[in-house]
């Protein structure tokens, strides 16, 4: 391709709305144009990356035994409703309406969709498993759309969908996902981590979240920095132990003033008594009855730790006015001992030994407590988030928390969607069962992103090679020079016909223009033709180390060809 007729316009000064290093660039690299807040077009320089990955994905797609089709985009809502989600998506779901007033989404996930296909033409067992995925743009209404690709309203996403007559066939499909996953990211130039996560609305319960590390990552991942555990902050397990150093003397409780004390450090400095001997009493709604949660005052509430030790489908923290309300208290006065609701504490809660609670009256504390003498807890169990430096859960190391941008999760869905819309097949009794299902997504346009957010430098881009819009950046340094042309026109010629994929600036710019763009746009390979062309000598240079070496064109060809090795092997 030459440059000359490649809509490729690079900006030289940072957008003043992007905060991000891929988001800059990729504006100033000429890849992306906004249209509105969190949608893009995609100019000929990102769609070339983008189909870059996307090849990678249909070519582990179908090693792992996966079938390409192409669903709707439009929804009727009464697919949505037969799971609920038309309601539990809430505002996120980016709703219309026909001219017959008929309700419609555009689809942000296709659950519902292939389901409804499944149900109609698989009826018996012998017809499964059966694994299918698409790629194509989702849809979802964000409330504050970010960071250009990472967090937009209109974007590229591959989703599959597995169905199996038993959960050993789903456990088989998921780990042949997971394991096609892990090539994906390591062949687009990623470093990731597969981390335990959440499935959240998508209902189900394994799932597995792929995080490629980058500062800016939205999600917190908890790793252990001696084993290969990775989990989401949301879903890292906290071991349970006793303390080594509990006091053997046991103070008897006492009621005590706190006035003007609102938060967890006036209670510590007021009573001089550590975080960690506070017990922190939040009143929380769980599925629409009141349940009083107590954690350690220097820990956190975890609410889908909690949701999960509940069964729940819906929590809450209540209102400084619901609060008063429902204890007659206000919020920094409540507490666990005497209280009719139901109380359901964190583990560590168990080992609090003369401590210190809420009495349940205004500017009233207790002092004392000894948590199992004291309270009556219904339920004990891990509902706070892990710390950096506690113990990995696999008993192996440390945690260390790392930034993380979500590339990619896999799921097992289970019986969910099948159940609520009567997908089934009869087993080899005759028998009609619902069938179980896997769901996994690759988020395309955000792999792209994550991609500049791992590969760039104060210059610009540095494109693994496999992931590349181009392979080599070949400049004619001054295209008023004959000489300069005639051999920018023969490499082109020549390269190309080798099989690499050239863009070839034969612009009539000043070279300082030019070495500014290649280093911006990021290609992998330069090739400058200067004032050593009559001599049959260019320079080729790597992008990403900098590495530069005077070549003989007559060996241009062989030198490349290792080069090119060594960039795959990297």
């Amino acid at each position: 391709m030459k440059q000359s007729s490649f809509l490729l316009p690079t900006l030289r000064d940072v957008p003043a709305d992007a905060d991000i290093a891929s988001h800059q660039l990729m504006l100033r690299a000429g890849m992306i144009k906004q249209l509105a807040a969190g949608v893009y077009s995609y100019l000929p320089l990102a769609k070339r990356v983008i189909h870059k990955v996307e090849n990678i994905v249909h070519e582990e797609m179908s090693k792992a035994g996966s079938q390409q089709l192409t669903m709707p985009t439009l929804h009727p809502a009464e697919l949505w409703q037969e799971t609920g989600r038309w309601d539990k998506m809430g505002g996120e779901l980016m709703r219309l309406k026909d001219r017959h007033n008929r309700s419609f989404a555009l689809g942000p996930t296709h659950e519902e969709v292939i389901t409804s296909i499944i149900r109609d033409f698989i009826q018996s067992y012998k017809q499964l498993p059966l694994n299918v995925y698409q790629i194509q743009t989702k849809f979802r209404d964000e409330r504050r759309p970010r960071f250009g690709l990472l967090r937009g309203r209109e974007f590229i996403m591959k989703d599959a969908y597995s169905f199996h007559s038993n959960e050993e066939s789903l456990h088989e499909a998921y780990e042949k996902m997971y394991e096609a996953y892990s090539k994906t990211f390591t062949r687009v130039g990623l470093t990731f981590r597969p981390v335990i996560a959440d499935s959240g609305a998508m209902g189900g319960k394994d799932t597995h979240e792929f995080m490629a590390l980058a500062e800016v990552g939205e999600d917190t991942i908890a790793y252990s920095d001696s084993s290969d555990y990775a989990a989401n902050i949301e879903m890292a397990a906290v071991q349970v132990k006793a303390p080594n150093d509990l006091p053997t003397h046991r103070e008897e409780l006492n009621k005590v003033e706190t006035k003007d004390v609102k938060t967890i450090e006036d209670v510590s400095e007021l009573l001089n008594v550590p975080a960690s001997s506070i017990i922190k009493s939040l009143l929380t709604n769980v599925d629409g009855d009141w349940v009083l949660v107590l954690i350690r005052g220097d820990h956190e509430l975890n609410e889908i730790k909690l949701k999960h030790q509940l069964n729940a489908k819906e929590i809450r923290l209540a209102t400084n006015e619901e609060v008063l309300e429902v204890v007659k208290t206000p919020v920094g006065s409540i507490g666990p001992i005497g209280t009719s609701l139901k109380v359901v504490a964190d583990h560590a809660i168990q080992y609090i030994v003369n401590g210190v609670c809420g009495a349940n009256e205004e500017h009233k504390h207790y002092t004392g407590v000894h948590a199992e003498r004291d309270i009556d807890v219904e339920n004990y169990g891990d509902i706070r988030f892990i710390k950096e430096g506690e113990p990995s859960p696999d008993g192996k190391g440390k945690i260390r928390f790392a930034q993380g941008i979500e590339v990619g999760q896999v799921f097992k869905l289970g019986t969910f969607y099948s159940e609520n819309m009567g997908a089934t097949v009869l087993d080899e009794n005759g028998k009609s069962k619902p069938i179980m299902m896997g769901c996994y997504g690759i988020g395309v346009s955000r792999t792209v992103a994550a991609i500049i957010e791992q590969h760039h430098d104060e210059k610009g881009i540095t494109w693994p090679y496999e992931v590349a819009p181009f392979h080599i950046h070949l400049l004619a340094l001054n295209m008023k020079n004959q000489e300069q042309a005639d051999l920018g026109e023969h490499l082109y010629s020549l390269l190309s016909e080798k099989g690499y994929e050239v863009l070839f600036d034969d612009r009539k710019e000043r070279a300082g223009v030019k070495f500014n763009d290649a280093d911006l746009v990021g290609i992998p390979i330069r090739i400058a033709i200067g004032k050593k062309a009559s001599e049959g000598i260019v320079e080729l240079k790597i992008r990403h180390s900098g590495e530069s070496v005077e070549v003989s064109v007559s060996d241009l060809v062989d030198y490349l060809a290792a080069k090119v090795q060594e960039l795959k092997s990297e």
